[in-house]
């Protein structure tokens, strides 16, 4: 796996670093070797996050943790990472192997001065899939939607949880 490790507000130790890679070789079996992985740690006040993004061929693997300490933070999202991976390992076991990891979707911040603003816009590729993909997808990045491109009618979706824990679909007419 091809990790890359940045820093927010922080400068990241070799001990740290290297800490990182020992948890996240835990997963390198679900993985092809030349699989990029994403690994953003922040600290801001006594908040310590790390956020690990895996992209492969058909869908992201993301985990987010926030604690205290940063080495529980790293602990606790390489267990969300194994449980994610492990709950959807049946639907999973087609695609991880696959040679083939698409590429990360570009994320751009822009700012305006006036009353509510955008903070974050994000960018990515949407690659035809079906409503059981759209759903996996959405519980893997832990979102309460997804938009996608709907397989069988070549149009734009989106699904949601609802309040009573079932799905939503907005089709277009």
């Amino acid at each position: 796996m091809n990790v890359t490790i940045t820093g927010k507000n922080m400068e990241i130790t070799d001990y740290l670093k290297e800490l990182a890679l020992k948890k996240l070789e835990k997963l390198e079996k679900y993985f092809p070797q030349d699989t990029d992985v994403s690994v953003i740690m922040s600290v801001e006040k006594s908040r310590h996050s790390i956020e690990v993004t895996i992209p492969y061929r058909g869908g992201v693997i993301r985990g987010e943790e926030t604690t205290s300490d940063m080495y529980a933070s790293i602990d606790n999202v390489i267990a969300k990472l194994d449980r994610q991976i492990l709950k959807h390992k049946t639907r999973l076991s087609k695609t991880l192997r696959y040679d083939e990891a698409p590429e990360m979707g570009e994320y751009q911040d822009e700012y305006e001065n006036n009353g509510p603003e955008i903070v974050k816009v994000k960018r990515f590729s949407m690659k035809p899939m079906s409503i059981e993909e759209a759903m996996l997808q959405m519980d893997l990045l832990g979102h309460s939607f997804f938009v996608f491109t709907n397989g069988e009618t070549g149009q734009i979706n989106v699904i949601y949880t609802r309040k009573d824990g079932n799905y939503g679909l907005i089709e277009p007419d």
